[in-house]
């Protein structure tokens, strides 16, 4: 697939061979931001950010969510302190590359009954940036002035989690049309660990709290397409037999 090009095509038409639209360029572009500025994004940003998510689609228009904005610099800070605490706890129990009897008596068989219950958590990806959080290397949020909860109602039809996650893509990507930077935070769930942070943000049953989105303007400026891995797609074709003709999109 050729890259996205300054000369856009109109939206709702398509014709063969035709550029990209601005809609394609957005989607292709946006990517995680991890350095933001300390100036904060305008409230009016924020509800345009916002707003795109509420008309998201979700099974049934049922709208399983809760936004939460926190951009009190003071709250913000708490919340760090707080997200740094509980990850050296987690770091000193779990930490399955420490060596020694630690390792033999506490890390081990902890690592061993946890890795049955938090599987995608001790992935190698969310476990290194654990570690650096506990190390004090890198910030839970990155130093974002603003963050999105986006708080998932479990009484929504099928499955809730992936409307959160629908939601969440249409604030990305507008926030990335208008210049911000975004990053999805997964561990944000570190702080539902502490009684007073559920407590004020009211996270209770029948409400869960496993994502949130870090906003900002972002340092220095990263431009460009992010390189993702080709797909082997299956295409079950009129004339094919009923066998799939497998393709390399990407290519």
């Amino acid at each position: 697939m050729n890259a996205p090009s300054e000369t856009f095509s109109p939206i709702g038409t398509y014709r063969e061979g035709m550029p990209w639209n601005a809609v394609e360029k957005i989607i292709m572009e946006r990517r995680s931001i991890r350095s933001f500025k300390k100036e904060p994004l305008p409230d009016s940003m924020i509800r345009r950010i916002l707003e795109a998510g509420r008309f998201a689609p979700s099974a049934g228009n049922m709208q399983p969510w809760r936004f939460i904005v926190v951009n009190d610099p003071e709250i913000l800070a708490k919340m760090e302190k707080d997200a740094l605490r509980i990850a050296k706890l987690f770091m000193f129990l779990l930490d399955y590359t420490r060596g020694g009897r630690l390792r033999r008596f506490i890390t081990k068989p902890m690592a061993k009954i946890s890795i049955r219950v938090l599987p995608n958590e001790l992935h190698a990806v969310p476990f290194s940036l654990l570690s650096m959080i506990a190390q004090g290397k890198t910030l839970i949020f990155h130093g974002a002035p603003t963050i999105i909860l986006l708080v998932e109602d479990k009484r929504g039809v099928s499955v809730p989690a992936i409307d959160i996650g629908i939601c969440g893509q249409n604030m990305a990507l507008t926030a990335h049309s208008l210049g911000a930077g975004s990053c999805w935070i997964g561990l944000i769930k570190l702080l539902m660990y502490y009684p007073k942070w559920r407590k004020q943000f009211g996270i209770k049953f029948p409400y869960r709290l496993e994502v949130c989105m870090a906003l900002g303007w972002q340092k220095p400026r990263a431009d460009g397409m992010v390189p993702r891995e080709t797909q082997v797609v299956e295409w079950y074709r009129k004339g094919s037999g009923g066998q799939p003709i497998f393709d390399n999109q990407g290519e």
